[in-house]
């Protein structure tokens, strides 16, 4: 789970201790667990200032705090302060940024050519999944599994992503999709076909990022029409 610390303290030596900072980036490089990193200076009282970093997860956050560079900076800084920073630890409960990219990810990943990748980095096991092509909906990483090499196994596809706006727990994204129809699709015999469709997923997501939940309205009338289906019926 992200994990973020803020750091307060108060000084009038800031551009020394801005230095001493430059220099622990320097001597960390290679080293460093945190993924983000702000200083901000309190508006109202311009001797506050507020260092805000972000690591994957507490543990990553302890690692970077037990190099010995950090502990030889920090004391440092201290000695630059007026008074004792103070630490607030924080563990991430919603990160909008953080659920955009999950699902942008999981487009990457089932598209990806040869083996299905995990995708227990994006999704939880529990995974629930509606989709109005289905009869039921599917229940679990697994069955989300076998529909998805249902269609890699007749297609090789990609997806552009068009728009994507997260709110709250939710990301809704609107994508093109293009393949190439190469395998057996709900009893259509490969036709070698390029087609493309259109749709949109709502994907909810849990407080770690990872995705528990999605909702798919797609074109699947016209990927038919487009494998031939229809000019049979027609016929």
């Amino acid at each position: 789970m992200t994990f973020v610390q803020l750091i307060e303290c108060k000084t009038s030596r800031f551009d020394e201790m801005n230095r001493l900072m430059d220099t622990w980036v320097e001597q960390t490089r290679g080293k460093r667990s945190a993924t983000h990193d702000l200083v901000a200076r309190d508006r109202s009282d311009g001797s506050h200032f507020i260092e805000i970093v972000e690591f994957p997860s507490y543990e990553d956050a302890m690692r970077n705090s037990n190099l010995p560079e950090t502990d030889k900076i920090f004391r440092e800084i201290v000695a630059l302060c007026d008074e004792m920073p103070t630490f607030t630890d924080l563990e991430v409960v919603r990160d909008e940024q953080l659920y955009a990219a999950n699902a942008r990810r999981f487009f990457d990943l089932i598209a990806t050519r040869g083996e299905l990748p995990p995708l227990n980095e994006v999704m939880t096991e529990n995974y629930h999944d509606h989709d109005p092509a289905n009869e039921q909906d599917i229940l679990g990483l697994d069955g989300l599994r076998r529909e998805l090499e249902m269609w890699r196994g007749a297609f090789d596809f990609a997806f552009t992503v068009e728009d994507q706006i997260a709110q709250g727990e939710q990301v809704c994204t609107r994508w093109t999709w293009q393949g190439t129809h190469r395998g057996d699709f709900l009893g259509i015999a490969a036709t070698g076909r390029q087609v493309s469709m259109t749709g949109t997923t709502v994907f909810r997501c849990g407080a770690d990022g990872k995705i528990v939940e999605g909702w798919w309205q797609y074109d699947r009338l016209g990927l038919m029409a487009q494998l031939g289906v229809l000019d049979a019926l027609e016929n």
